[in-house]
């Protein structure tokens, strides 16, 4: 009788099988949950476009934080949502703008708990909406930008945070940072840089969420699409200015380049599941046409399995708990 010698199904025959020999697990520690908090809420607010996510009060941000601690999530990444906006984005500095007040409250309610990140952006505290400042033709100002950045992370170190990243994809970005912590006492705190961003498509639902006034598109300072090999310049170069970590955003249409950034660096990978990617799975979901739960962690395995080894994802509560049920 013929039959095959080799069969590798034998170690697919079941559950514990196929636990005991995988070769990629998501564990709670790598997940990071980005939170919204905006200026003046009273109770929280959902996001249409994100079902299950939240603009936060900061009151149940608060709680919110306590819940992603007991879920043993690795870290909490904010933003914020101010109640008005300036041509400077001079709320992001502010010592008492929504953003630096939402540190304070949440590193006052979980201390080193978890890992409390914030975003280092104009965006969301500007007028037009774009992360830098503009000059008079309405170009985003490199340079000037740098400056403003500078100050913001300062606020955000004042405000207690653990680390900041840096998401504006301006040149040089992630060495102001780091001169301006250093200069003003905050070696300790961490860079995450915002090194692989590219002007994509699947960020709508998440400029709903922080309300974003922009108009036109990030296209001269986000990355093209269709480039790998200027992801790698972009990562070798916020590494070489003191890039503690570097992220991919967005994740999943680009994992390739998580591969090729993991295999280029020697400093820990994140990769930003967007909204985009959250919301397309929860409406297929809401519509029957696919097994929810088993798709999200499909999609989070993916992006670990091609080197992220953290993973901001708008899952990252409820995924801890599926996987504290499964091990």
């Amino acid at each position: 009788m013929s039959y095959p010698e080799i069969r590798p199904r034998r170690l697919r025959r079941n559950a514990a099988v196929r636990r005991l020999v995988s070769e990629t697990r998501v564990d709670p520690a790598e997940l990071v949950v980005p939170m919204f908090v905006k200026e003046g809420l009273t109770e929280p607010r959902a996001v249409a476009s994100l079902p299950g996510v939240l603009q936060h009060s900061r009151d149940s941000l608060r709680k919110a934080a306590v819940e992603a601690v007991q879920a043993g999530v690795g870290g909490i990444m904010l933003f914020g949502v101010p109640a008005s906006r300036d041509e400077t984005g001079s709320g992001g500095i502010d010592p008492d703008g929504i953003l630096n007040v939402a540190i304070r409250d949440v590193i006052a309610e979980v201390g080193d708990a978890t890992v409390v990140m914030s975003d280092l952006c104009l965006d969301e505290f500007t007028s037009h909406g774009h992360c830098g400042l503009l000059t008079p033709d309405g170009a985003v100002d490199n340079d000037a930008t740098l400056t403003a950045y500078a100050r913001m992370a300062v606020a955000q170190a004042d405000a207690g945070v653990h680390v900041v990243g840096p998401s504006g994809m301006m040149d040089g970005q992630v060495g102001a940072v780091r001169r301006a912590l250093d200069a003003a006492g905050h070696q300790d705190v961490s860079v995450l840089a915002y090194a692989v961003k590219y002007a994509s498509g699947f960020f709508g639902p998440f400029r709903d969420a922080v309300e974003s006034a922009l108009e036109g598109d990030r296209s001269t300072y986000q990355q093209n699409p269709a480039n790998l090999r200027e992801s790698l310049r972009e990562v070798e170069l916020d590494v070489a200015e003191g890039a503690d970590m570097v992220m991919v955003k967005p994740a999943l249409p680009y994992l390739d380049v998580v591969a090729a950034v993991r295999a280029a660096v020697n400093v820990p990978v994140a990769a930003y599941q967007v909204s985009g990617e959250y919301a397309m799975v929860e409406a297929a979901a809401a519509n029957g046409w696919i097994d929810r739960e088993r798709v999200i962690m499909e999609t989070l395995t993916s992006i670990r399995r091609a080197g992220a080894q953290i993973i901001l994802t708008y899952w990252a509560v409820e995924a801890a708990q599926l996987l504290r049920q499964r091990y």
